[in-house]
């Protein structure tokens, strides 16, 4: 996985500043390079957004076959 850049921002926060972009440019008030500018960041932060998803979805396969390999045993009340 390649690591983050300064500029890169985790999931949150890349997903809070996309919201605010959506909003932003759904209101109309922008102009055509306001926009353009706006849709270009919200295709990067959408990028980061589904990267950062895509490594969370394949931790948790990697812990759900590393799981599926252990035994499970029975918890006994006697032993606590």
């Amino acid at each position: 996985m390649a690591k983050k850049t300064p500029q890169e921002p985790d999931f949150e926060t890349a997903l809070r500043e996309l919201e605010a972009l959506v909003e932003k440019m759904e209101q109309g008030d922008l102009s055509l390079e306001d926009s353009l500018n706006h849709f270009e960041r919200g295709v990067i932060l959408s990028r980061t957004c589904q990267q950062a998803l895509k490594s969370a979805e394949q931790k948790v396969e990697v812990l759900m076959q590393k799981n599926a390999r252990e035994e499970i045993t029975s918890f006994d009340s006697e032993d606590a």
